[in-house]
């Protein structure tokens, strides 16, 4: 699986340019499946955001309004009492999978009841595109500070990459580098601070950042690490 874990979507043409290698072929002949789940464990999310995102309004025009060449809905929770017959071959034939932000918690949580979770290492050229707890989830933890859905037993998410994320940062006015470093400090572990002008690629065992706006490394380096395709520290 290709990974391209943003905190505010396709904002930008060097995040788009990296989205493209990663599916190689134009986003107008992808056919795309988008994952709302997330936002159902959110207090600030519901049915006018799920509507937005599934029907592609402006508000998600770097995301799902980006002119796929065809646009599902894949709803984890709805798929451990369909079957895996049904909705596996839906999985498989996607280019792409849109995961969107809410709780990451409440998103591993139903990505593991659900199955997707252990579907997911064997489709190596699917693309998952992540937004903001869509990114999220696939690191080890994502700070008690993030966690909104109250059945959560703790800020563990998947751990499919070995670094968390901080997102949105500059964007809101407690999302600061500051309240970056912080968080970080807590984790103890390799983190990134990224804001809606950037993105982590993890494709091949090589974790790369795009970027035409502010982010922050915090922690130890990693071998694998790649400098930025652009932007700046």
């Amino acid at each position: 699986m290709k990974l391209l874990l943003t905190s505010g979507g396709v904002t930008n043409p060097s995040i788009r340019s990296a989205l493209v290698e990663l599916l190689d072929k134009p986003i107008e002949e992808c056919h795309a499946l988008v994952v709302p789940t997330a936002q159902w464990g959110h207090p600030r999310c519901g049915p006018r955001s799920v509507r937005g995102l599934v029907a592609a309004e402006p508000d998600f025009r770097h995301f799902t309004g980006l002119g796929w060449g065809s646009l599902g809905v894949l709803e984890l929770t709805a798929l451990p009492t369909i079957g895996a017959e049904r909705w596996v071959p839906w999985v498989r034939e996607a280019d792409v999978l849109l995961v969107d932000g809410g709780d990451a918690t409440y998103l591993g949580h139903w990505m593991r009841e659900s199955g997707l979770a252990e579907l997911l290492p064997s489709l190596p050229e699917l693309v998952w595109v992540g937004v903001s707890a869509g990114s999220m989830v696939m690191t080890p933890r994502i700070g008690p500070s993030f966690v909104e859905w109250p059945s959560a037993p703790d800020d563990r998410a998947l751990g499919v990459v070995d670094f968390s994320i901080f997102p949105h940062l500059d964007a809101f006015p407690t999302d600061t580098l500051d309240a970056a470093e912080r968080w970080a400090a807590d984790l103890g572990g390799p983190a990134y601070a990224i804001d809606e002008q950037t993105a982590i690629r993890v494709w091949g065992g090589t974790v790369t950042v795009v970027s035409e706006g502010r982010w922050v490394r915090f922690g130890p380096e990693r071998a694998a690490d790649r400098p930025p395709l652009a932007g700046r520290t």
